[in-house]
């Protein structure tokens, strides 16, 4: 082993995968260098996710009113 391997092995990537049980010194995700960017993304996502809900929920009760309007409630 090389001081170089010996060094990669020593990072706190490869140390964190074998505590995990993994061969090799990879974890999906990593270090987010700009975590702030990817929270305000994360929001604006949320936000449109629930915007989204409320318009299905409110359509289907507008277009129930509508309907019941136009039918004269039968």
């Amino acid at each position: 082993m090389t001081m170089a391997d010996y060094e990669e092995a020593m990072t706190e990537r490869a140390q964190a995968a074998r505590a995990r049980g993994l061969a090799a010194p990879y974890i999906a995700g990593g270090r987010d260098p700009d975590p702030e960017r990817g929270r305000r993304e994360e929001r604006f996502y949320l936000r449109l996710l629930v915007a989204m809900v409320a318009a299905i929920v409110l359509g289907g009760f507008a277009i129930s009113i509508l309907y019941l309007i136009l039918t004269g409630g039968r």
